[in-house]
């Protein structure tokens, strides 16, 4: 337990410290920083949020650091490629059936600035949605002319300024197909999320030879920039070990924020709402946000280094 502040002020209550006011004022540091906006990238980032491993806060850390980033000044796109569409639950973004969507951007209908809708958890925050129509997408796909080129070709830079992002995050389906092709065709960089659990490198090795067959053959300039580890369990000696394992592979790629397993975080999709809106002073909302300070800063960072 932390101890109290020993100005009783800065908890905003005249009796001094109690837990109530300390998550309190957490919320406010997080929905209204004192230290301002987080820093623009050098450019535009595109990043494909990928792991073909199911369960391990794909979708949970696309929202969530997508919300981070908006509510902190940046404009922030999400593409949900998962004809499940959670990531569009979790924004509160309609996607029903015949609601414009990606699926209506893949095969051309209509552009990605038609599909987005901005959602109401921030002005700077919007989100393409998945609509079960995508489900039957891979299908179609395999027919059409450019097939693993076609989200890449919606994202295009004209399109990107018309909406004014500074992020886009493409949330991927827990699977290795021609949806999640076409995010990393599309993408400069992918962000892997990785659970703190025993078969958390599993398939790992699959999706970066997939990566790198996408390297080769169709972007050139893909990277694995981004490592962040998910569901960390200080209880366990397990979420050290495998904690430890993935750093000591992958070195700075991996995000120095770890994610804690969070009922809050779990609960926040069910109300329709990323865990920055549904409690902004858990831990798992502080986490997310001093993730994406990190992603963010490393942006920054780009700029600062290429200048140099």
């Amino acid at each position: 337990m932390n101890p109290p502040p020993s100005d009783p002020a800065e908890t905003g209550h005249e009796l001094g410290w109690t837990p109530i006011a300390e998550e309190a004022v957490r919320a406010a540091s997080v929905l209204h920083p004192k230290e301002g906006a987080l820093p623009r990238p050098a450019r535009r980032r595109v990043l494909t949020v990928a792991n073909q491993k199911g369960g391990v806060g794909k979708t949970t850390s696309t929202v969530n650091l997508a919300a981070a980033l908006a509510v902190h000044g940046l404009k922030t796109l999400v593409i949900d490629l998962d004809p499940q569409g959670n990531a569009s639950t979790a924004l509160d973004i309609d996607h029903r059936s015949g609601t414009p969507s990606i699926y209506e951007v893949l095969i051309g209908e209509v552009s990605l600035a038609e599909a987005a809708a901005n959602s109401a958890q921030s002005p700077n925050l919007f989100c393409v949605p998945a609509t079960i129509d995508l489900a039957g997408a891979e299908i179609e796909l395999v027919s059409m002319a450019n097939r693993e080129t076609r989200l890449k070709e919606a994202l295009s830079a004209e399109v990107l300024d018309q909406i004014g992002v500074d992020y886009v995050l493409i949330d991927c389906p827990p699977s290795l197909g021609l949806l999640t092709v076409n995010a990393m065709v599309a993408a400069q960089e992918v962000l892997i999320p990785i659970q703190c659990e025993y078969y958390a490198l599993e398939g790992l090795g699959q999706l970066l030879s997939n990566i790198e067959l996408v390297q080769q053959h169709l972007n050139r300039e893909l990277s694995v920039s981004t490592i962040l580890l998910t569901m960390y369990d200080g209880r366990t000696k397990l979420a050290d070990q495998v904690t430890n394992e993935v750093r000591n592979h992958f070195g700075e790629t991996v995000l120095k924020t770890v994610i804690p397993r969070s009922v809050k975080v779990s609960e926040a999709p069910g109300y329709g709402q990323t865990v920055l809106s549904y409690d902004p002073g858990s831990r798992g909302a502080m986490s997310y946000l001093d993730a994406a300070k990190e992603l963010a800063e490393r942006g920054a960072n780009e700029k600062r280094s290429t200048s140099a």
